[in-house]
């Protein structure tokens, strides 16, 4: 079940923010937990992944994606991410941005099954690394 973040979930979200991301932002998160920023969570019996997204209608930014990495691999990414698209595109959205890291050929293939194409390179984006940003049309 895809549904709205609740505040009992922080808990659980934030070891799986901590747990699968290279560079959380966990500022964001304690926020979008009560909102503005949008958090689904993807939930069979406890949380186990979530999207972190901040509205600037009509563009969404996806900020952070994430499964719990015991987890991944196992299509989940694919549920969660299908929830949110019809979300997005429900609430009147026409278009989502998220950013990845250049050499993270696993989460660009991710994307890429979704018809995310790159719109720009990202030099240094990251603490360690230069990103990309993925754009969808809805």
């Amino acid at each position: 079940m895809i549904r709205e973040a609740r505040p009992e979930d922080e808990a659980r979200i934030r070891a799986i923010q901590t747990n699968a991301l290279d560079e959380p932002w966990p500022e964001l998160l304690g926020v979008g937990i009560d909102g503005p920023p949008l958090v689904l969570v993807l939930d069979i019996g406890e949380p186990l992944g979530y999207a972190l997204v901040v509205p600037d209608h009509p563009v969404a930014y996806l900020a952070e994606f994430a499964i719990t990495p015991g987890k991944q691999g196992q299509g989940l990414g694919t549920t969660l991410m299908d929830g949110l698209l019809d979300r997005l595109r429900v609430g009147g959205f026409e278009t989502v941005r998220l950013t990845a890291r250049a050499d993270d050929e696993r989460a660009r293939s991710f994307y890429n099954g979704f018809e995310f194409s790159m719109a720009d390179d990202l030099p240094d984006h990251y603490d360690d690394g230069d990103g990309v940003l993925l754009v969808r049309d809805l």
